[in-house]
C-alpha cells in the first residue's frame, strides 16, 4: 500500500478559506506558488482554476477545483478527473457537467491539464496523440523525455499533495475517473496504488495500450521499445498482479464511438482479465453515444453517485 505523507518541517503561510485554515507545509506546495486564474459560482459552489509551478513536470501547470457549498464549513471528499487526448483543464470545466453533483453530494472534484507545455522539446507540438496534451500519464523514461513527462508523478504524488494542503480535503477520501486516455490514466492509478483511492470509473478508457495504435505510439516514444516496461501502464496487465483492497470498477462506453470502431479502446480485452482476476467490473455499453462530452455530462449523474457511495 503506498501512503503519502506531507512532510512536518514546519510551516508557512497560513491561507484561510472562508471559516477554515489551512496550513501549507514545506514539501511540494512549500514550493508552490498557486495562482488563481478563474472563479465562478456554479451550484452554490465555486468553480475555480489555478496555476503553479510544478516540481515534477518542471513547468507551469493548471488544474480546475470545484468547491461545493459543503466545503465552506467542513472537510469533504476529493474525486481528480483526469481528461483525454488534446484536452485542456478547460474541457471538463465547461462541459463535463459535473458541478450540479458535486454540490449535491458534497465533493470537491480537482481535474489536471493532460500534459507538459512549453517546455521547448522537439517534436512536442507535431501531433495530437504524442507530446503536449497527450502525456498519457505515465513517467517516461527516453531521454528526450524524461524530465518533463512526470504525469503519473504528477497525478499520484504531487497534485494530491497540493490539494491536501491548500483545499478542504479529506485526504483519506478520495477516487479517481476518467476520459479516454485519462480513463486509462484513472485505471492504472488505481490500480498501481491499492488503497490511495476509494473508488475508480472510466468513460470510454484506452484499457489495453499495449494492444492499440494510439497506446503503442506513446509508449514507444516515452518509455522505449522494450514492451516489458509497457505493462507498468497497462490497466490489462496490471489488474493481473493487483493485491489491494476490492475495486468495483465502473465504466461507460458508448457503442456509437468511433474510437471503439478503430480498436483503440478495447475493452472487452479488460473485462477479460478482471473476470479472470476476479476484479469486480461494470461495463455498460450505451446505445447511440459516442466519444464526446456530451457522451460524459449525460452519465456525469451516475459516475458522481458511485463515487459517493465509497466517499461517505
Amino acid at each position: 500500500m503506498h501512503v503519502w505523507f506531507l512532510r512536518n518541517t514546519g510551516f508557512s503561510v497560513c491561507k484561510k478559506y472562508n471559516n477554515l485554515f489551512f496550513a501549507k507545509s514545506k514539501s511540494y506546495s512549500a514550493m508552490t506558488n498557486l495562482e488563481e486564474k478563474s472563479k465562478s459560482k456554479s451550484f452554490n459552489g465555486w468553480q475555480k482554476v489555478y496555476t503553479h509551478d510544478s516540481s515534477e513536470v518542471k513547468c507551469k501547470m493548471t488544474f480546475g477545483v470545484y468547491l461545493p457549498p459543503k466545503a465552506e464549513t467542513e472537510k469533504c471528499p476529493v474525486i481528480y478527473w483526469l481528461s483525454g487526448l488534446t484536452c485542456t483543464e478547460q474541457n471538463f470545466v465547461g462541459k463535463g457537467g459535473a458541478q450540479q453533483y458535486a454540490s449535491e453530494h458534497g465533493v470537491i472534484i480537482v481535474n489536471p491539464d493532460t500534459s507538459p507545455r512549453g517546455c521547448n522539446i522537439e517534436g512536442e507540438d507535431d501531433s495530437y496523440d504524442f507530446g503536449s496534451g497527450a502525456g498519457f500519464y505515465v513517467d517516461a523514461t527516453e531521454d528526450k523525455w524524461k524530465t518533463n513527462y512526470r504525469m503519473y508523478s504528477y497525478v499520484t504524488k504531487e497534485l494530491p499533495e497540493i490539494i491536501n494542503s491548500n483545499f478542504p480535503v479529506d485526504p483519506e477520501k478520495a477516487s479517481i475517473f476518467g476520459h479516454s486516455m485519462g480513463g486509462h490514466g484513472a485505471l492504472i492509478c488505481a490500480l498501481k496504488n491499492p488503497g490511495m483511492y476509494k473508488s475508480v470509473s472510466a468513460y470510454a478508457p484506452i484499457c489495453n495500450p499495449m494492444q492499440c495504435p494510439w497506446g503503442k505510439k506513446a509508449f514507444t516514444g516515452y518509455l522505449g521499445p522494450k514492451q516489458e516496461a509497457w505493462k507498468e501502464y497497462d490497466a490489462c496487465e496490471l489488474v493481473k498482479v493487483y493485491n489491494g483492497p476490492p475495486l468495483d470498477i465502473y465504466i461507460d462506453q458508448g457503442k456509437s464511438d468511433n474510437f471503439l470502431k478503430e480498436s483503440q479502446l478495447l475493452p472487452d480485452n479488460f473485462v477479460a482479465a478482471c473476470t479472470e482476476s476476479k476484479m469486480p467490473v461494470q461495463l455498460n455499453m450505451q446505445e447511440d453515444y459516442d466519444h464526446s462530452y456530451f457522451f460524459i455530462s449525460t452519465f456525469m449523474k451516475n459516475h458522481i453517485k458511485h463515487h459517493a457511495k465509497y466517499l461517505k
